[in-house]
């Protein structure tokens, strides 16, 4: 008897807001990117996804697929600014343009302000706050030379607002946010849209990065999600195809008249 593999489900159409266009999206395999990945399939955009190992990507190019867009990936380490460098020519390979750019790719160290190595923090900057610059640079010399684009950064509420035991990451995502609005305002006139979304808690696998933060406070995980839930107006963790419903927005000519904005989605933990 022989086992066979069955086919990823195909993902179903949607209105078709991303026809034609084509996109490259940073930490793609899973959680948010993910999602997004999905989202841009289902509104009839061409993806070149990233992650940090290929075999991680296999998945989600087979749901891809089957959605009859075009797909093609590659590993990549947005840190390393030559990894970069090589994604970005990859992807104007593969696709001869790129009209949308999603930074996603991130990461998140917590412990308390002081116990941070500047080794810790460096590598959180890097890969938060300069692998999106590097991504960004390279994607509004690109569209510059074509007159239109959008870059959809994926920063946190975290880049609003403070944070214990986080220092690192919420130095990062302010970054982001302080990127996103100097590249809008300097890139509005040649056609480019630049944008952030700020979520809040999302039921990812980064989640289980706060095990930290429930030791510390002497609580079981399960409890301390909870209690994080508890936090939020709207009463539980937000689920990574929200923020893939206003990626798709802000990467649709629908949102042409937005630029330099961060729109927080938090389930009303802070409201602006």
């Amino acid at each position: 008897m022989t086992t066979e593999t069955a086919s990823p489900p195909a993902l179903s159409p949607n209105a078709g807001r991303l026809a034609g266009a084509t996109a490259l999206i940073t930490g793609a395999s899973r959680g948010i990117g993910r999602a997004i990945a999905e989202a841009f399939a289902r509104e009839g955009a061409d993806l070149f996804l990233s992650a940090t190992a290929r075999a991680n990507l296999a998945d989600i190019e087979a749901h891809v697929a089957a959605a009859g867009r075009r797909v093609a990936g590659a590993a990549a380490d947005v840190a390393d600014e030559a990894s970069v460098e090589a994604l970005f020519a990859a992807t104007v390979e593969a696709f001869g343009g790129i009209d949308i750019v999603v930074n996603n790719a991130g990461i998140y160290t917590g412990k308390p302000f002081t116990e941070y190595t500047a080794d810790e923090f460096d590598r959180v900057m890097r890969v938060n706050a300069y692998g999106t610059f590097h991504v960004m640079q390279l994607a509004l010399r690109h569209m510059q030379g074509r007159g239109r684009g959008k870059i959809v950064n994926i920063a946190s509420t975290a880049g609003k607002w403070e944070s214990p035991n986080q220092a690192a990451y919420n130095a990062s995502k302010h970054a982001v946010v302080a990127l996103t609005r100097c590249a809008a305002l300097e890139n509005a006139a040649a056609g480019i849209r630049v944008n952030a979304i700020c979520p809040g808690f999302v039921e990812t696998d980064m989640i289980g990065e706060f095990e930290g933060h429930a030791a510390r406070a002497g609580m079981e995980f399960d409890a301390f999600k909870a209690a994080m839930a508890a936090r939020i107006p709207t009463g539980r963790l937000l689920q990574p195809e929200e923020i893939a419903h206003i990626a798709v927005y802000l990467a649709s000519p629908e949102s042409d008249g937005m630029t330099g904005q961060t729109i927080s989605i938090s389930g009303g933990m802070r409201m602006g």
